[in-house]
């Protein structure tokens, strides 16, 4: 999960993310938990340390 409030959106865990799972979404860091492989790179290279892979994503999409 990322969480919104931390994140900077820096592109950081996009890049380095080996199965893509991560993109930008409204302005903040995606994380698409189906592809996720949990390598924790994202965790690890994040500066702000908006990343715990062990948190389920939320949703973005407004109902």
């Amino acid at each position: 999960m990322v969480d919104r409030k931390k994140c900077i959106t820096c592109g950081g865990c996009v890049s380095i993310c080996p199965v893509g799972a991560i993109s930008i979404v409204d302005g903040k860091a995606f994380i698409d938990t189906n592809k996720c492989v949990k390598c924790g790179g994202c965790m690890n290279f994040c500066p702000m340390q908006a990343i715990d892979i062990n948190k389920k994503e939320k949703s973005t999409k407004k109902k």
